[in-house]
């Protein structure tokens, strides 16, 4: 049985480029399919979060049209209430990547907002990647990469192979025009070698023990990559 650290956001919002709050946090899905992936396999998860709060879920990510319909809306909805790791999250500020066999990072646009600014996440992937154990990153969860680069403005993800969310997916879900800044842009600025797949396909992007996913619909390939890895 491995142990598989969740590190995820705490933040119910995005402040946008005019100041206003765009409602948000963890996209249900990116959640999900590795939890059960992984939980599936008779490993164990540990969530954390700045402060030890419990993540908030995008409702956006519950919507019916997010899951195929209502039910699935509803099962997606009953699978996060019985996740119970989900309700009694650790405090990041406390977590040793040291402890855990991988580390995984589920995405939405709550990290843009506390995680892309977390020195204590930034520790986190620091650690994880230099211990070469698995460390998967998916869709907006790349911002927390953002975090790493030092007064120097190098970072340790300098060089990297990766992906996330799009600057094309991102004008299609209509937030592009209101960000602060695109992920992709400020990935590829912090010396990342940015690999762009197709608009809501899947794109998982493997680099030494750095595997990152591109969008929701990556969440599930990524999960399995890192199942791999584990053996």
């Amino acid at each position: 049985m491995a142990r598989i650290l969740f590190v995820m956001t705490g933040s119910d919002h995005w402040t946008l480029a005019d100041g206003t709050l765009h409602p948000t946090g963890f996209w249900a899905e990116e959640f999900l399919a590795p939890y059960k992936a992984f939980t599936g396999a008779g490993h164990q998860v540990t969530v954390a979060t700045p402060g030890g709060v419990v993540p908030p879920v995008d409702k956006g990510s519950l919507a019916p049209e997010a899951n195929g319909g209502q039910e699935g809306a509803d099962a997606a909805a009953a699978a996060l209430e019985a996740a119970s790791e989900l309700h009694a999250p650790v405090k990041l500020e406390e977590v040793s990547a040291a402890d855990y066999d991988a580390v995984f990072y589920p995405g939405g646009h709550g990290p843009m907002e506390d995680l892309a600014v977390s020195a204590d996440s930034a520790r986190v992937l620091s650690d994880a990647l230099a211990s070469g154990r698995p460390l998967a990153v998916v869709c907006h969860a790349p911002a927390a990469l953002l975090a790493t680069e030092g007064a120097d403005g190098g970072s340790p993800f300098a060089g990297y192979r990766l992906t996330g969310f799009t600057n094309a997916e991102e004008t299609q879900a209509g937030l592009a025009g209101k960000a602060p800044w695109l992920l992709q842009d400020r990935l590829t600025a912090l010396g990342a070698e940015f690999v762009e797949g197709e608009p809501w396909r899947p794109n998982v992007v493997a680099d030494r023990n750095l595997v990152t996913g591109q969008n929701p619909a990556s969440s599930e390939p990524l999960a399995q990559e890192v199942l791999s890895r584990l053996g």
